[in-house]
């Protein structure tokens, strides 16, 4: 595919607002990855790096291997990412602990614009499809209401989180960043990305590198041969992950961390009246709106990109 520099800017900025849904644990990368139309050619790109890569590199040279990997696509996406991650770390960090029903209405938004984006390229409707769905929604639903690990900073454990986070963040649906708090690895992550901490970073993207290089061949595999029952369920494990990002918690277990700092364990979602305090509907429902109408903007935006080509 021959691409302009205006193409590579483009994907840099779908790649920024892949890093902010990432950095959200319970929004997924992949989620806007989809919506915005770089979803397959990421998983396929992904999925060519391997020995045939290497073989290229070494018969052929750099230029064939970096034509075989798609590395252009690559370093545009990873740098909107990179910067998007690293500049909103702190900001996010501050507003999920200060504006938590803000942030959790416009991420609400997003998703329930994503069902909808999702179910209309859902193209044939059956029973296996409906079954699939279930048991998604299920399995998504049941995965928010885990509680969270106890926190761990090893090395080898964060290499092993790297892993897991990567192929929730690849997935429309349920966060990388939520795997980590559920892992109880998120505040070291965010923290470590925060303070520049090298080390970890560099063990947590070990991780994230041998578990997308394991997991993008079976995402291929599952939308070259089941690419309907595969969004279909997609959409229903985004459905089943709305209980993660609704606004209006009530904690249920709490935990004392190595700071004396109190820290929510488990919680439950609960209607805005039964919210202790001043349950600010209107604002949810307003940054709910904003988050519904930005990503179905985008969905347009990016139907008319792929028209024009």
């Amino acid at each position: 595919m021959q691409r302009n520099f205006f193409d590579y800017i483009l994907i840099s900025l779908k790649g920024m607002a892949m890093g902010a849904a990432d950095v959200v644990p319970g929004v997924s990368g992949g989620t806007i990855a989809f919506i915005s139309g770089i979803y397959e050619e990421l998983i396929d790109s992904i999925s060519k790096i391997n020995l045939e890569a290497l073989k290229i590199l070494r018969k052929e040279g750099f230029a064939s291997f970096w034509k075989h990997i798609n590395g252009s696509f690559f370093i545009a996406l990873f740098l909107g990412i990179g910067i998007s991650v690293f500049s909103l770390a702190k900001g996010i960090k501050w507003l999920l602990a200060n504006e938590p029903i803000s942030v959790w209405s416009f991420f609400f938004g997003l998703m329930v614009a994503c069902i909808l984006f999702l179910a209309k390229s859902v193209e044939k409707w059956s029973l296996a499809t409906i079954l699939v769905m279930i048991v998604s929604f299920l399995a998504a639903y049941g995965i928010t209401t885990l509680p969270p690990l106890g926190s761990h900073d090893g090395l080898i454990f964060l290499f092993f989180a790297g892993a897991l986070a990567i192929c929730a963040m690849i997935l429309p649906g349920i966060s990388g960043a939520f795997i980590l708090v559920l892992l109880g690895a998120y505040d070291t992550v965010l923290t470590a990305v925060d303070e520049k901490n090298i080390k970890v970073l560099a063990v947590v993207a070990a991780g994230a590198v041998f578990g997308i290089l394991s997991f993008s061949k079976i995402l291929k595999w599952l939308f070259e041969y089941h690419r309907n029952l595969t969004i279909a369920s997609l959409t229903a494990f985004i459905v089943g992950s709305l209980n993660k990002v609704w606004p209006w918690k009530e904690v249920i277990s709490t935990k004392v961390d190595a700071h004396g700092k109190v820290i929510p364990l488990l919680e439950k979602s609960v209607l805005p009246g039964s919210y202790d305090g001043n349950p600010q509907v209107i604002l949810a429902i307003v940054m709910a709106l904003a988050g519904f109408f930005l990503l179905y903007g985008i969905e347009k935006w990016a139907g008319k990109l792929k028209t024009n080509q």
